[in-house]
């Protein structure tokens, strides 16, 4: 059992034993068909009658349930330190900090005094500033953006981009990584610059593909800044941390010197004091944000209560209810800019955020005036902060907020689903430009199993078992022995186009992945011509060897010899394209802000340059094989041999051209 998943399992656990529901939570992959969209808010589903069995939502209660928790939490996770705060009815309840904020000092954390990087939890404060503006009639939601741009976002598919298009992340973006970070604040420029260098190709139509997108975000921060004249940060200071009293909270890079000193040290894991800058995002309106636990419990205790001292009840209702739906009916969606996390039969919206160090979560329920908010300050031991985040509010859920689901038959037959929907399954949040290939390799199978159900590969229990789905209705599935569920969607053709599950974050959809690109064949056919050119490289050199050792040359001509020298060379060609690309991911994997900071430019440069020149002796190695066939010289052995060589040299090819190896895009 993964380290990671024991911690999750554990706390779990004891949230039962200290009096949770009778059945642990579930967890699933953070942050992950033509969906239907309403530009109308729809209404959420009511929410559940509290059950008997729940604990009262105190102070008294809190302390004992997470103090219990965290700390546990935190040391077999290998991370440093937390920030919690818990709002209930308008009031701030509970606030706590647990562990270190400097690990060197053996500085601890305090909940109203040391500041946590909430990462895209700062979205929430771009899109409540949009809100007030749209409040002023200084913005339109469904008007094109460039109509607010001082620069002009291309056309393509024949619409335009709204701000409700961007508050939804369906404004049709690639994803968008070079520059989203840079290593000193005096690296940073202007909002303008970047969104100019650094826009991404569209490959979605607007309004049809949730897509996450935090240049698009930023496009919206940028709007914020010109409409109402001031700079982004000096804006959300103004109308939204003054008015709400959030006295420790900015967006400035660097933050003023009278915050710095409750800054929190970010780490990878506790057990490596080694710190990690402070993080300097450029696109800052998605995610620039430092501030308290105990500021963030006044934003949300304002969300809670209409906007108050922020926005109009009628603004706050419009950004809290659903703008887009995946699917109609079950599954969570997106509201304005919070998505929606619907479990335990309440309306429940939110945001998660991630940095390199810091990871967070804000949960607001808003049919029990509940929100909660947290962060840890390091990623912990395998990437511990991601489940312990859901574990915990699973958790606060069941304790609080216990719920039984309803009871949903298994369809009699499921067979003719089950076939329907397996396969391989990619993100719609991705690049295609450049480095789709390691998109590619973060693919998704559903494989039916012999019990009629279904499994996903991306959805595993605290456990680490991969979890279990049954057919519950038309391409509907429910989790076995949970409450979540997948649905499928068809195209207008009635093939399979993609799946959203209310089991994880609604920040893209898993589109279905068809011919060579599934991961499958990309395996398959990828080792095959791994295999098969590292054979005939070690055939060359032994045959040489043994020629010239017995002095027998090969009895052929000389654009044949040249020939197959090319198509050697392009064998050769291949595996150091290979090699290379095995490299930058290990390279990255090291060191993430490789990444953002351009410091692939000069290897990804390298990798072009031999990916085009691998076409080319791809080229000969089908050439090669062809005429060999045809004309020898060798018998059927050599002959067969440089045919399954040319063929592996056209595989390349496409694999080349089809994700991107020769393109020369570094804006990654």
């Amino acid at each position: 059992m993964a380290p990671r998943k024991t911690i999750a399992l554990a706390i779990a656990l004891a949230a039962v034993l200290l009096g949770g529901a009778a059945t642990a939570p579930s967890t699933g992959p953070a942050p992950l068909p033509v969906p239907a969209t309403s530009p109308a808010p729809v209404a959420a589903a009511p929410a559940q009658p509290a059950q008997t069995d729940a604990h009262a939502l105190t102070a008294e209660d809190l302390h004992p349930f997470l103090d219990g928790l965290v700390p546990y939490a935190l040391h077999r996770g290998d991370m440093a330190g937390a920030t919690i705060a818990v709002v209930k009815d308008g009031r701030l309840i509970f606030a706590q900090g647990y562990g270190y904020a400097d690990l060197k000092t053996k500085k601890p954390v305090v909940a109203d005094e040391t500041l946590f990087r909430p990462g895209s939890v700062s979205k929430l404060f771009t899109w409540t500033a949009v809100m007030q503006l749209v409040e002023q009639k200084k913005l339109d939601l469904d008007a094109d953006v460039n109509t607010y741009l001082d620069f002009k976002i291309p056309e393509k598919f024949g619409k335009p981009i709204t701000l409700r298009n961007i508050m939804t992340h369906s404004a049709g973006f690639e994803e968008s990584v070079t520059d989203t970070f840079v290593e000193k604040p005096e690296q940073q420029y202007p909002l303008h610059d970047y969104l100019i260098k650094r826009m991404p190709a569209r490959i979605f139509p607007p309004g049809k593909v949730v897509a996450y997108s935090n240049f698009a975000t930023t496009i919206a921060g940028y709007i914020v800044q010109r409409v109402s004249g001031e700079k982004f940060e000096d804006y959300v200071a103004n109308h939204i941390f003054k008015p709400l009293g959030m006295d420790h909270s900015s967006f400035a890079q660097p933050l003023p010197p009278t915050l710095q000193k409750g800054m929190a040290v970010g780490y990878k894991q506790a057990s490596d004091p080694t710190p990690v800058p402070y993080e300097v995002v450029q696109a800052s309106p998605a995610g620039a944000l430092a501030a308290t636990s105990t500021d963030m419990a006044k934003f949300m205790i304002a969300h809670l209560q209409d906007g108050a001292g922020l926005i109009k009840p009628e603004t706050a209702k419009q950004m809290h209810s659903r703008n887009f739906t995946f699917a109609p009916g079950l599954l969570n969606g997106f509201d304005l800019g919070f998505y929606q996390e619907n479990r335990n039969g309440h309306r429940i919206i939110g945001h998660a955020g991630d940095t390199v160090a810091f990871h967070s979560d804000l949960h607001l329920i808003l049919d029990a005036d509940t929100g909660i908010f947290m962060s840890f300050n390091s990623l912990g031991k395998d990437g511990e902060a991601q489940e312990v985040r859901w574990a915990l509010f699973r958790a606060f859920l069941d304790r609080y907020f216990p719920y039984s689901p309803p009871d949903e038959k298994t369809v009699a037959d499921p067979s003719k689903d089950n076939a329907k929907v397996v396969g391989w399954y990619g993100a719609s949040r991705r690049k295609d430009s450049a480095l789709k290939l390691l998109f590619a390799l973060g693919q998704t199978e559903v494989a039916a199993q012999p019990d009629g159900t279904i499994t996903v590969s991306a959805f595993k229990d605290f456990s680490g078992a991969v979890k279990k789905w049954r057919n519950v209705g038309p391409l509907l599935y429910r989790e076995v022995g949970g409450q979540t569920h997948l649905q499928f969607v068809e195209t207008k053709d009635g093939d399979i186009d993609f799946f959203q599950s209310d089991d994880f974050l609604p920040v893209e959809e898993l589109q279905r992945v068809h011919g060579l690109e599934q991961l499958s064949l990309l395996k398959l056919l990828g080792l095959g011509t791994i295999a098969v050119c590292a054979l005939a490289l070690v055939v060359w050199f032994g045959g040489w060897i043994v020629r010239r050792r017995f002095r027998r040359p090969l009895e052929m001509t000389g654009s044949q010899a040249r020939l197959r020298l090319g198509a050697r060379l392009g064998a050769l060609l291949y595996l150091l394209v290979i090699l290379g690309w095995v490299g930058l991911i290990t390279a990255v994997s090291a060191n993430e802000f490789l990444l953002f900071n351009g410091g692939l430019n000069t290897w990804m440069t390298l990798l072009y340059v031999l990916g085009a020149l691998a076409v080319l002796g791809g080229l000969a190695m089908a050439a090669n094989g062809a005429l060999r066939l045809v004309n020898g010289p060798g018998g059927w052995l050599a002959r067969a041999g440089d045919l399954v060589l040319g063929l592996a040299g056209l595989y390349g090819i496409w694999a080349i051209l089809d994700f991107g190896l020769a393109n020369f895009q570094l804006n990654i």
